[in-house]
C-alpha cells in the first residue's frame, strides 16, 4: 500500500457536519452535497479525500457516553501550531480527557464533530515558550 486514498465518515446530519468540516476544520472542498443529490460531501486533507456520507448510522457519541478518546477509532488531522491552538480553544470542554496529549513526537487533541464522530488534531510543532499547559500522557488514560 502506498497511501490512504479516501475515508468515508458516516453522519446523520450532513448539513451540520458539512459546515463543521468546512468552517471549523477548514478542509478543502472537492464536491459539495449538491453534486450528490444531498447525500455526500467530499473534502481533501493533504492528499487524502474525506467523504461525509449521510447514512443515519453515525455513532453519536457525546460527553456522557465517552470515557476516554482511546476507547474508539478516530480520524486524525495534522496541522500547524497556530491552527492547533485555535482548535483547542474552540472545542475544549466536550468531554473528559480530550487532551492535549504528549505523544512523544507530536501533540494531540481529541474532539467530536456534530454527529459524534471522534476526531483528533495533531501538531508536530513544539509548544511555544509563552504557552503553559499541562499535557496528558498515555499514563493518564
Amino acid at each position: 500500500m502506498d497511501a490512504i486514498d479516501h475515508i468515508n465518515v458516516d453522519v446523520n446530519d450532513l448539513d451540520a457536519c458539512y459546515q463543521f468540516y468546512r468552517e471549523v476544520l477548514e478542509l478543502d472542498l472537492l464536491r459539495p452535497p449538491s453534486d450528490f443529490q444531498g447525500e455526500h460531501a467530499m473534502f481533501e486533507a493533504g492528499e487524502t479525500v474525506l467523504t461525509l456520507a449521510e447514512t443515519g448510522r453515525a455513532d453519536e457519541w457525546d460527553e456522557e457516553n465517552i470515557t476516554h478518546p482511546l476507547d474508539k477509532a478516530h480520524l486524525a488531522f495534522e496541522t500547524g501550531r497556530e491552527n492547533y491552538d485555535r482548535m483547542i480553544s474552540e472545542l475544549d470542554g466536550q468531554f473528559p480527557k480530550q487532551g492535549p496529549y504528549d505523544w512523544d513526537s507530536f501533540e494531540g487533541f481529541y474532539f467530536l464533530d456534530p454527529d459524534g464522530n471522534l476526531l483528533e488534531i495533531i501538531t508536530y510543532e513544539p509548544v511555544p515558550d509563552d504557552i503553559e499547559r499541562t499535557l496528558l500522557t498515555h499514563d493518564d488514560v
